[in-house]
Parts: structure tokens; sequence; C-alpha cells
């Protein structure tokens, strides 16, 4: 089946009449980004398990990170080429090799026991196309419905994260449980096939090209792309709020969180309870904006949420409780889901359509190549001077994101499209 491509002005009369969350074309993306999402946490799910039972501990963890060097060294290239090709086009292509990847794993693994050599490769291939489906996904948004609704699609594409975050590792379990790491890789595979269809049936707005001269290589794509970004008088500053906003924030509710709960002695169950606090308060965010769809002063409001989600998370490391620790993350899940949703948000509508893939790529990068890098230094420190001071220096590099959203004016005065 082929996708229906409509001019701009069609689709935003045929958007305009109903919000996106009643939108069947959005609920298609919605369906097929969702089951896509499920698919990815069972399928991570199986690879540390199977890697687990085939090797050492050491060897688990060289799997697990195998995926992350193509996905950092690529990702920029995956923008230019969903902007070249078209995000429907890219995202189906990927979650095909995908599909195709884990279920070749899964009939080899139920057939025999290969060793570590079969979830090496597969792990690379997910890195390697991930380099491209994330930008895509990112700029997928924007083909399938008008502007103005663009904010209620973050937040229905939060509430499609929450849903994976809590189906995908019961789901993962359930088939390792039943069948062991080949049948948990099956369901991933299924789970990421159904998404296939739902994205060939989208109805997708035709965009213009840009300023792509004819035969510019990817290199000259990519500077065009960065250089939209660079002159922007939003997007410039939005990158590093984010770039300043994720490096202080992902560790300590990362590794920084498994060494406080392990001093506290709350356990594995008590990260489990925290995690849980912090995933419903960015859920109670994400259903906000889809049932609300547009906040006013969206660039104000990224800025202070910021600066309180910054102050949150500082105090994190000195609640003593349980109970106290999982109120603040409530707390840090509201601040941190609203300010990412207004960033992402303003990412989709400033931006050119035909650079998205590209501003979305960086974007990623910066989220998932360069923030968790962090990580070893945060445990580091931790293990140096305790959590109380690491806590605090990582709140002061996520309120300097906040600082910078409320200094340039640009990025303090802008608006999501009405």
């Amino acid at each position: 089946m082929t996708a229906a491509v409509i001019p701009p002005a069609t689709a935003t009369a045929a958007t305009a009449a109903k919000p996106a969350h009643r939108d069947p074309n959005v609920l298609r993306w919605l369906g097929a980004y969702t089951s896509s999402m499920v698919g990815d946490s069972v399928y991570y799910i199986a690879l540390s398990w199977a890697a687990v039972q085939g090797g050492s501990p050491a060897q688990a963890g060289a799997v697990m990170a195998v995926s992350a060097l193509p996905r950092a060294v690529l990702m920029l290239f995956g923008g230019v080429i969903a902007d070249r090709l078209g995000p429907r086009r890219v995202v189906i292509a990927s979650d095909a090799v995908r599909c195709a990847a884990v279920l070749a794993v899964a009939a080899l693994l139920f057939l025999s026991s290969p060793g570590l050599w079969p979830l090496t490769a597969l792990a690379l291939i997910f890195g390697t196309v991930d380099a491209v489906f994330m930008p895509a996904v990112g700029a997928l948004p924007a083909r399938v419905t008008s502007r103005d609704q663009l904010a209620r699609v973050q937040g229905l594409r939060g509430l499609a994260i929450r849903v994976a975050s809590i189906l995908g590792a019961p789901l993962g379990g359930l088939g390792v449980a039943v069948g062991g790491a080949a049948a948990a890789f099956g369901l991933a595979g299924l789970l990421i096939a159904v998404s296939v269809p739902l994205l060939m049936s989208l109805r997708v707005r035709k965009i213009p090209a840009g300023d792509r001269a004819a035969g510019a290589t990817p290199w000259q794509d990519l500077r065009a792309g960065l250089g939209h970004i660079r002159r922007h008088r939003v997007l410039a500053p939005l990158m590093l709020a984010i770039a300043l906003g994720d490096l202080g924030f992902v560790s300590p509710l990362n590794v920084g969180l498994t060494l406080l709960a392990d001093q506290r002695g709350w356990g594995a169950a008590g990260v489990g309870w925290v995690l849980a606090g912090f995933g419903t308060g960015a859920g109670a965010v994400s259903l906000l904006l889809t049932v609300r769809g547009r906040l006013p002063r969206a660039g104000l409001v990224a800025g202070y949420a910021i600066l309180a989600g910054s102050v949150a998370i500082g105090s994190l490391a000195f609640v003593p409780s349980l109970a106290g620790a999982v109120g603040v993350a409530l707390l840090i899940g509201l601040l941190a889901g609203l300010s990412g949703a207004m960033c992402s948000a303003l990412l989709q509508t400033q931006a050119d359509p035909a650079y998205l893939g590209r501003v979305t790529a960086v974007a990623g990068l910066i989220s998932l190549g360069l923030t968790p890098l962090s990580m070893p230094f945060t445990a580091a420190a931790i293990g140096a001077f305790g959590p109380g001071p690491v806590y605090v220096v990582s709140a002061a590099v996520c309120a300097l994101g906040g600082i910078v959203a409320l200094a340039v004016p640009g990025l303090r005065r802008a608006e999501l499209p009405r």
C-alpha cells in the first residue's frame, strides 16, 4: 500500500477540524510508534538476558554497548537521509530491517546455541539502523498533522513512551520465562512488525525541498542543516539549553540513582519506586499536553521548568526516606516532562520542515550520544565525594540550561503556533 501525499493546504484543512488525538491519521502514527517502542523495550530485555546467559558479565556489557558507537557516529548523516528520502519511507525501511534481524536471531537461538556472535551482530545492526530511524521518527509528526497540533502530538508521543516503559519489561520477562531469549526476540520482532502496515497507511504532507542544491553531497547537506541551526534565533539557544539540561539530568536519574539507593539501603525495589514516581509525573504532563494541546509562552515555561527541575534534582540526594524520594521524583517527572515537551514542540515548530530530520539528529546526538558519556564520571565522583556534592553540581549544570532559555530573547519569547 502506498501513502497518500497531500499538499500542505489540504492537510491543514483536514486536521484543523479535529485535534490530533481524534485524528485517525495521527492515531495510526501513534499506534505504529507505540508498537515499535514496546518492541524495542522487549528487544533490550531479550538481548540483555541472552548476553548474560551466553557469556561473562564483561562480555554481556560489551554486547549491550556495541550499538552505541554506530548510533553516535552515524546519527547526523541519518538526519540527512531522513530529509532526502522522507521520514516515512526511512521509518518503514528501518522497522522492516529491525524486524527481520530480530526474527532471524530468534530463529537461530531456537534452532541452536550459537554463542554471542549473533547477539553482537544484532546489536550492531540495531545501532546502525537507529542512526537513521531516530531522526526520521522525530521528523515524521510534522508530515502527518498541522503545526498547531504538534504540541499535542508531543504529548501523545510522551504517553507512548510511558506505555512502552510500563509494558515492555513485563512482556520481555514473560517471553523469557515462557520460551527463553528466542521467544522474547520473536515477540519483539512481531511488535515491531505491527508498525509497518500502520506506517504504510499514513497520509503525509508534501513539503518544500529547502535550499539543497542539485547534486549536493551528504556533507554539504549536513553542513546546511548545521548552518540552519546555528543561524536560527530559537534553535541555536534551544540546542544549548537541551544539552545543558540533559547533561545535568541524565546521570543523576540513571547511574546516580542506583548508587544513591545502594547507599540509602533502598535496594532495587527502591530504584523501581523512584523511577515509577518520575514516570508518573512525566506521564501526567504528557496527558495534559495531549488534552490541552498548547501552552502559552512556551520558551518561558521551558526555562522556568528547567530551573525548578534542577532544584528538585539537587534535593534528591538529601532526602533520607524512600517515600520522600518518590515524591521528589514525581516532581522531577512533572518539571522535566514539561520542559522536555516544550523544547521538543519548539524544535518541531521552529525548524524549517525541510531540515527537520537534521535538526532532530543533532538533538538526538546530544541526548543519546554525548550526554550518556557523563555517566562514568558521575559514578566515579559519587564514589569519591558522595552523592550530595555530585547532585548539586549536576543541578547547577541543569540550571544553566534554564538560564540560557530565559536569557536569550528569541527563545524566551518563543511561542507555539495556535
